[in-house]
Order: C-alpha cells, then structure tokens, then sequence
C-alpha cells in the first residue's frame, strides 16, 4: 500500500504528521516512509541528510531500476526505512518519472507512507494521484482551506488529517464540509511534540498526541496497528 499525505500549504504539519503515522506503522509490522519533501532526515533526528535518494532516482527517468529503491532505504527507527530525498539539483522530475515512482512504492511487503510536502512538481502529483491513499494535512486556517479548494490534489484525496490548534474558529465539521472529505484524525499542537522535534527524539519517543492519531489514521486506511506497542 502507498500512502501519500500533502498539504496544500506550507508549514501545515506535513513533515510531522507523516513521520508519526510512519513510525506508528513500523512499530506494527514495519513501514517504509518516502521523503520528497526534504525534511524528514531531519525529523527523525539524523545527523546528516543522505546525499543520494529519491531525487536521484526520479532524474533517471520513469524508466529506473525499481530494484534501486532498496538501494537507496536507510535505517531510520525500528522496522522503519527512510527512503530520503537526496540533492540532486537537476530540473524537475517528469509527471512519468513520478507515476513510476508512485507505481514502484506501491509494491512493497509493508506499507509505504509518502511525504509530498506541498505536492507543487508534477512528480510529487502523479505519485498523488497513483497512490492508493491520498490524505491531506490542513490547519484549521482559512487561508490552507482557501488554496485546497482549488488544488488540483484535491481530487485524488481520500480524507483529511486535522492538525488541531487551540483558539481556531474553523474546526473538524467545518473543514469536511468546506473540502467533501472526512476528518480522519485530530492531532493536536502540543509542546509536548515541539520539544521532542526540537530534541531530535521522536524516532525514539514518540509522544502520545501523535502517536494516537497516527494510530486511527493507519486504522481508517486499513493497516494493521495491533501489534503497535502502547494501542
């Protein structure tokens, strides 16, 4: 299975949200995460980004070895491959670079969540739009809601993950109407989640407010969470 979680706007959550659903789904029965965002070496608390990785791979073109994938995981937590972005600065990958991605991350043993960040280069769409499911992180913001509305990701999108901020006037039953997709999870802002971010911890603890979220997320999409520790 292919999971692809995006966000129509930056500083939305992304980066954390898909990290936590990750690591709750490799504490299962293992899970690969697949970075084209950038940030999530850093997230799970690597020393340095690895200088070969995703972006590599997409400039070879949709016709890439799917075999060298494998070759490009690294160890991240527990039953827990990051497949990183790397640094290749060559021009965008093509829309057919990232279906074939998209197709390629989709044949694994265990389930593989993507990071598309905003989901704004035709590769990081076309895996959007082949993924099996398409999830959404918003804030309660009028301005994300405002930029979802007409993003074109909308429509390959299944549900929509709440990052949940205290004193929003626009909560869970106004962000489904406004969007026509269910919330699938709350996780809300706690510094709690801040200092173990800031801490470079969370691969290792990591903290309830996002950890139970993570969990009805997997639940909701059909991965098997019962052997999660802490359920």
């Amino acid at each position: 299975m292919l999971c692809a979680l995006w966000s129509p706007k930056g500083g939305s959550g992304t980066t954390t949200v898909a990290a936590a659903c990750a690591l709750a789904a490799a504490r299962g029965a293992g899970a690969r995460l697949a970075d084209l965002a950038g940030d999530q070496a850093a997230m799970l608390g690597m020393a340095a980004d690895p200088p070969t990785g995703l972006a590599d791979w997409l400039a070879a073109g949709p016709d890439a070895p799917t075999e060298a994938l494998d070759r490009l995981g690294v160890d991240a937590a527990p039953r827990l491959t990051l497949l990183p972005r790397g640094s290749s600065e060559g021009p965008p990958a093509s829309a057919a670079a990232g279906a074939a991605l998209g197709v390629a991350l989709r044949d694994s043993s265990v389930p593989t969540l993507a990071d598309l960040g905003t989901a704004s280069s035709p590769a990081a769409r076309a895996v959007l739009e082949v993924s099996d499911v398409g999830l959404m992180v918003v804030r309660g913001c009028y301005l994300t809601l405002r930029r979802a509305v007409a993003a074109p990701g909308l429509a390959a999108t299944h549900g929509i993950l709440l990052v949940d901020e205290a004193g929003r006037s626009l909560g869970a039953r106004e962000v489904a109407d406004v969007l026509g997709r269910p919330v699938l999870a709350r996780f809300p802002v706690r510094s709690a989640v801040a200092r173990a971010i800031d801490a470079g911890v969370i691969a290792s603890r990591l903290p309830d407010p996002l950890a139970r979220p993570a969990r009805d997320v997997l639940r909701a999409i059909g991965v098997d969470v019962e052997n999660a520790p802490g359920r």
